[in-house]
């Protein structure tokens, strides 16, 4: 029985801290534009990061707990209704693409919500977005370079201002 105990303790440590080097190595975007503009990698990774964010939200890990990205959800009247509402999107997103990501990750009784996303923010974000497919996935990125502007995440609605106090530039 102790033996159990001490590998599960062993295994859980190992666990938080290959999620610390993951996200050391790796920086979290939990995007405020739609996902209907991501890539299929990007899609995927959103996912993942999400999925993520929500296990901090629901302190289940500390592997993202200070990441700034989070503290729109923190901030917000339920963070985990936040987040799963935020997921809910992106698993809409991935069906319509035929993508088969796990309903069950999504607590579906969340309470609906609205955040605030600055004008500036959305900018920061489409252009942050662009270069990356520029280099990752021509194709899509000759596809939206052309738009006037990305939609926000249907959780966010956009407000005045710059780019966010919490994004590292």
């Amino acid at each position: 029985m102790f033996f159990k105990i001490t590998v599960f303790f062993v295994r859980s440590i190992r666990q938080n801290a290959l999620e610390y080097l993951l996200f050391v190595q790796i920086s979290m975007r939990i995007w405020s534009i739609h996902p209907k503009y991501l890539d299929s990698k990007g899609l995927v990774a959103l996912w993942r990061e999400s999925l993520l964010a929500k296990q901090v939200l629901e302190g289940k890990s500390i592997a993202y707990s200070n990441h700034p990205q989070l503290l729109r959800f923190r901030l917000s009247s339920n963070p985990v209704d936040a987040i799963n509402q935020y997921l809910s999107e992106v698993y809409k997103e991935a069906n319509e693409r035929h993508y088969s990501f796990d309903k069950s990750k999504i607590d579906w009784h969340f309470k609906p919500q609205t955040l605030t996303i600055k004008c500036g923010q959305l900018a920061f974000e489409t252009s942050h977005l662009l270069q990356k497919l520029e280099q990752r996935s021509p194709e899509r990125f000759y596809e939206l370079q052309t738009l006037n502007g990305f939609d926000a995440h249907p959780l966010f609605t956009m407000v005045d201002g710059s780019v966010e106090t919490w994004e590292k530039i």
